[in-house]
């Protein structure tokens, strides 16, 4: 009997152990994933607070924060995302193709408000960082994972995003982040999953996906690669020649300007695309600042090909705005960059040299460098800034002047201001922008009000690191519409304050 009771005692040691084995692997391997989690909240933290500073300080935009939240206001309420401030019953799936926001509806129906889109924002770009640093901790190491998190986390492209208001791309950096980490591990129809969305997100970005595809074929699974890439093909080319003149109230895709043959025809368009890429110089620095963040290793990995899309559009378009480093157009390339340098770097680490191992560590120690450096120049900086803290008596006044405008009231406003207004009123722009729904003719005649309420701020917008100035008009021809509303079209001013009128008919 004390033969089976000691026998007893050591099978139930062995299980004990055997039980405690699973809980020791499972801390080790739950350690990691604080890695990349602790980045993504980290992130979300750091760009919640940008975007919520430049709304509570008015700083924000109607071009193109306020066009954003209508047209997820109207998804909230069961509409079409019909956003008047881009015109008279304009349907904003005319303007770009992006199905996708209908998902933050139900999150503006709970709490219909700017800040849900801006948090929003944040929480997206942040989420990439998961599959980024999970991927170069796999690769490369821990202390790599931390570089690169670092590296996309405070890149100048999401910096800029962020220091933007809301654009529906911050959809498409997790599910480019997330495709590229199925591509390095080989699990082509996962990529394919993570890639297929980019569809609803914007019109160019099918022709990502057909890039994803091509890398598909060449590296995988030749029939699932071209499938996929002749998917993106056919998905961009329904929503530029169908879906986007279907909705849009002119019946023509709304940016097609942007695209037209920059030299008369499209043969001669495409044989000096090559120069055309790299002039004017702010074209070659935008190039060369998008592979920065990597130390221009990314150059090295097949994955960089996966920017050529977004690159082509941008440095070929006709609109000035798509060459240089402001606003959201270069978010979606910081995971390509970060993922391609992993890529480029992983062989170096895997080979046992003690040659191979000091290139990474270099590698890595320039790409950190290069970040800090550029951090100063783009919008993260405005958090150690006072004046990102510190309120001033002209918003004091706006939102004192604002609060006198009813619930439901029909507004005309400035640009700045219209984000401020935008979920308790229908909001367009003062003075009237665009007119027949036609972008950058500043020099059409301006329609007549016909708003409830004006409010106009004649004070120069603040937006560091952007210029203060006026838009869309110049502003003496604001002031001239704003007396001919008084004088000719029956307002009243109600109150002046700090630069700031508003006015009632």
């Amino acid at each position: 009997m004390e033969r089976m009771w000691t026998i007893g005692n050591k099978m139930s040691s062995l299980r004990d152990g055997a039980a405690a084995i699973p809980r020791r692997q499972g801390t080790r391997t739950a350690r990691p994933a604080l890695l990349w989690w602790g980045w993504a909240a980290a992130l979300f933290l750091l760009y919640a607070a940008v975007g919520a500073r430049r709304q509570a300080l008015i700083r924000t935009t109607g071009y193109d924060l306020g066009i954003f939240e209508q047209a997820v206001k109207a998804y909230a309420q069961l509409r079409a995302p019909v956003a008047p401030l881009r015109g008279d019953g304009f349907n904003l799936l005319g303007d770009h193709f992006h199905p996708v926001l209908v998902v933050l509806a139900p999150l503006y129906r709970i709490a219909p408000s700017p800040y849900t889109l801006l948090f929003a924002q944040a929480a997206l770009l942040a989420l990439a960082v998961v599959p980024l640093a999970r991927r170069a901790r796999q690769a490369l190491g821990r202390r790599a994972a931390h570089v690169v998190a670092f590296a996309y986390g405070l890149s100048w492209g999401i910096a800029s995003a962020v220091g933007f208001d809301f654009h529906e791309v911050c959809f498409a950096v997790p599910l480019v982040s997330y495709a590229l980490e199925a591509l390095a591990l080989r699990r082509w129809r996962a990529a394919v999953a993570w890639a297929a969305p980019l569809l609803l997100v914007k019109e160019d970005l099918g022709l990502t996906l057909a890039a994803i595809g091509g890398y598909i074929a060449w590296k995988g699974p030749r029939g699932l690669g071209l499938a996929t890439a002749a998917a993106g093909l056919l998905g961009s080319a329904l929503e530029f020649e169908v879906l986007m003149p279907f909705f849009s109230p002119a019946g023509t895709y709304a940016h097609a300007a942007n695209l037209e043959p920059a030299h008369g025809s499209l043969l001669a368009t495409l044989a000096f695309a090559p120069l055309d890429a790299v002039r004017p110089e702010v074209k070659a620095t935008t190039l060369v600042l998008v592979f920065a963040p990597a130390a221009l290793i990314a150059l090295r990995s097949p994955l960089a090909w996966l920017a050529a899309p977004t690159l082509g559009w941008r440095m070929l378009s006709q609109n000035a705005f798509h060459w240089g480093t402001s606003f959201h157009y270069t978010a979606v390339l910081m995971p390509v960059v970060l993922a391609a340098m992993t890529d480029a770097l992983a062989p170096y680490r895997g080979s046992g040299d003690a040659l191979g191992s000091r290139h990474v560590r270099a590698s890595l120690v320039t790409t950190a460098a290069v970040t800090l450096v550029l951090i100063p120049s783009f919008p993260l900086a405005q958090l150690v800034h006072r004046s990102t803290w510190r309120s001033t008596a002209h918003v004091a006044a706006a939102r004192d002047l604002l609060r006198r405008i009813p619930d439901g009231a029909t507004v005309a406003a400035s640009n700045r201001l219209v984000p401020q207004l935008t979920s308790r009123t229908d909001v367009v722009l003062f003075p009237t922008y665009p007119v027949h729904w036609r972008l950058y003719d500043t020099g059409a005649p301006v329609p007549p009000p016909a708003a409830q309420w004006i409010v106009h701020d004649r004070v120069p917008a603040e937006s560091w690191p952007y210029p203060p100035g006026f838009w869309p008009y110049p502003e003496d021809r604001q002031e001239a519409e704003l007396v001919k509303a008084e004088q000719a079209y029956g307002y009243r001013i109600v109150a002046q304050r700090d630069g700031i009128t508003l006015l009632r008919r």
